[in-house]
């Protein structure tokens, strides 16, 4: 790796094109290294993995307003949509609006945690899509992939948006457009100019994760993937960008992260080092945050000592920054406590997380969540005794680069009313690549079983893995293939009318404009 050091410049300095950092991870895009079999094997099990966790939630109200509005943009020889087989197109940036909110929906598939936080398989739709319409091969899908997870997950590394306030889909939209120019073997100057397009337009700020989180959590890496494709649309018909987009003296470094006095030193791949950062990231086995992961193991473990749940006097979860500020008490928000809170809301508690894992000695994307589940009047008691705080060695270990020592748990003290007390730690989850059970290939296959068990036929299924454990091998115009057809009658349909299709007989009455250049 290299490290490139990032910093505010003012106008009169009239920074050169080679020294911004958007056109270092163009060139990064542009190299066409070969990627490793074990970044192909890993890009495979998160294609397993998103299939997995978005057949869960297609029939989830966020997912259905999302296809309905992508089916209102058919347009032949596009992008499919999850569920609905591989001849119904639409436009690349519309699947992408979709298929990145069924993949983001139950927030349950991969994760990456550095300076700032990611969910590196978001990269993943909106990649797929222009393969899909564009017509490549299961290889240029890797290599894109490769890149879009590289990209993210080095930002990530360097620069912090959450201290700022702002979401964490602003590294998505440069990976995603860097993904799509390796995809498309597209010039460094071409990809120079989606990235700050792509940049530019998906700054926002982090109040759709604060609060009573609403349906847009889903939505906000999906908006981010399709101004992605837009941006690199744009840019190949000849479009330019705002620059120095990060370096500008009115740029996003400069008014949304550490100001005029910034620096940051950003890892990128060398010209023809391989791109691996995809096997730094990790998938959950449990639907709810990640840094609940390793405390919901530790949690099913601990449960099974505590016979009256009412004999409980105080729980203390010890742990880093983030997971006391965010999902913890540190962040002051009432609605993580509150029994009536959204399923989003509830995910982003790990007083309410923990609650549960200790009763139940088990963790469901659904039944975990469900409203009777939150209001019962014991479990509304023990979560109402548990709260976090920050420890400087948990925070340590988050921030930590060496992979052999970064975690992401805590230790939970568990104190009763007659004085015992009962204390353990988890520092990784079990899935984890240094947890108890590291997962293969084999956990993917079974957590797609498990979670389209009901919903996708048996037989579609098994076509379904073997196509994508294939992916290396499919040709030119065969990635239709990677579709999942649902049956007509299992998939649900949002019947309220938007602007697309208001007073339209068929979504397919309604076009979209855009995509030009991605038609060739």
């Amino acid at each position: 790796m290299q490290y490139h050091d990032v910093r505010v410049h003012p106008e009169s300095d009239r920074l050169p094109r080679p020294e911004q950092l958007a056109w270092k991870i163009a060139q990064v895009a542009a190299d066409p290294v070969p990627v490793e079999a074990a970044v192909t094997d890993m890009i495979i099990n998160r294609l397993i993995d998103n299939a997995s966790v978005a057949m869960a939630s297609v029939n989830r109200h966020s997912v259905m307003s999302a296809r309905a509005e992508a089916l209102a943009h058919r347009r032949e020889g596009g992008a499919t949509v999850f569920g609905m087989g591989p001849n119904v197109r639409v436009h690349a940036e519309w699947a992408a609006w979709a298929n990145g909110t069924a993949v983001r929906e139950l927030d349950f598939h991969d994760t990456f945690l550095a300076a700032e936080y990611s969910h590196p398989g978001d990269n993943i739709p909106g990649i797929l899509a222009v393969a899909q319409q564009c017509r490549r091969s299961g290889a240029d899908l890797i290599r894109g992939a490769a890149t879009g997870y590289e990209i993210q997950i080095d930002l990530a590394r360097a620069i912090c948006l959450h201290k700022h306030k702002i979401d964490h889909v602003a590294h998505l939209g440069p990976s995603v457009a860097a993904g799509i120019g390796t995809l498309m073997r597209l010039p460094p100057a071409v990809i120079y100019q989606a990235i700050g397009q792509a940049l530019h337009v998906t700054t926002a700020t982090r109040q759709s994760r604060k609060g009573e989180i609403s349906s847009w959590k889903a939505y906000a890496p999906a908006h981010a993937s399709k101004m992605a494709v837009e941006a690199v649309d744009r840019a190949m018909m000849g479009e330019t960008s705002p620059t120095p987009i990060y370096e500008g003296e009115d740029g996003v470094i400069g008014w949304m992260l550490d100001g005029k006095n910034a620096h940051y030193r950003v890892p990128l791949p060398e010209m023809g080092e391989p791109k691996r950062a995809i096997l730094s990231s990790f998938t959950k086995e449990h639907s709810a945050e990640y840094q609940s992961q390793a405390l919901i193991d530790l949690a099913f473990r601990m449960g099974q000592k505590i016979k009256n749940w009412d004999d409980v006097e105080d729980v203390l979860i010890e742990t880093s920054h983030h997971t006391h500020y965010v999902i913890g008490t540190g962040s002051n928000d009432p609605q993580k406590f509150d029994p009536q809170a959204s399923r989003e809301t509830l995910d982003h508690s790990i007083m309410y997380i923990v609650a549960v894992a200790l009763q139940d000695g088990s963790w469901h994307h659904v039944h975990s969540y469900a409203p009777e589940r939150a209001r019962r009047p014991d479990t509304v008691r023990l979560w109402r005794k548990i709260h976090t705080i920050e420890k400087p060695e948990w925070t340590q270990r988050y921030h930590e680069t060496d992979p052999d020592k970064k975690a992401f748990g805590g230790r939970i003290v568990i104190r009763m009313k007659d004085g015992a007390v009962i204390a353990d730690e988890l520092a990784v989850a079990n899935a984890h690549t240094l947890g108890a059970t590291p997962w293969q290939r084999a956990d993917y296959i079974r957590k797609f079983q498990t979670l389209s068990e009901g919903i996708v036929p048996h037989q579609e299924a098994e076509r379904f893995l073997e196509i994508v454990q294939n992916l290396p091998n499919l040709k030119a115009g065969e990635l239709h293939m990677l579709e999942i057809a649902i049956p007509e009658r299992d998939i649900r349909q949002n019947t309220a009318e938007g602007i697309f299709n208001f007073g339209q007989a068929k979504p397919a009455a309604v076009t979209a404009a855009t995509s030009t250049a991605l038609a060739s």
